[in-house]
């Protein structure tokens, strides 16, 4: 079975980066759309950058222009890569992908656990 697991949260300062990890194991012949969501306690889950096959990212407003979204398919890694941090980037970051586990061009869709990330003053 097909497994996301983050990485590379932590406590860091105002201003500063983290590049958070998203590692698939497991049968992933091919990973499609990918999308990093956070979450904050009483609080939906929102999007925070997405990247679908084509190469086309889109990002929520609160965070263009500091962090980018990518992935490495030899990896079968998504990688979010946070620059000069904000207080209201505390969240736990969700990763999620569509991912091929037969090669039949069908997909599931996958979460991993989260990783918690607080940036403090």
């Amino acid at each position: 079975q097909v497994q996301l697991v983050e990485s590379g949260g932590g406590l860091v300062q105002v201003g500063e980066s983290l590049r958070l990890s998203c590692k698939a194991s497991g049968r992933v012949f091919n990973i499609y759309d990918v999308a990093w969501y956070r979450q904050v306690p009483g609080k939906q889950r929102d999007m925070v950058a997405t990247l679908n096959r084509r190469g086309w990212t889109d990002y929520a407003v609160s965070v263009k222009g500091r962090f980018t979204i990518s992935k490495d398919n030899a990896k079968n890694t998504v990688y979010l890569q946070m620059n000069d941090l904000k207080p209201e980037d505390t969240a736990v970051y969700y990763c999620n992908a569509d991912i091929d586990t037969t090669g039949t061009y069908n997909w599931n869709k996958y979460w991993g656990q989260g990783t918690q990330v607080i940036v403090a003053s």
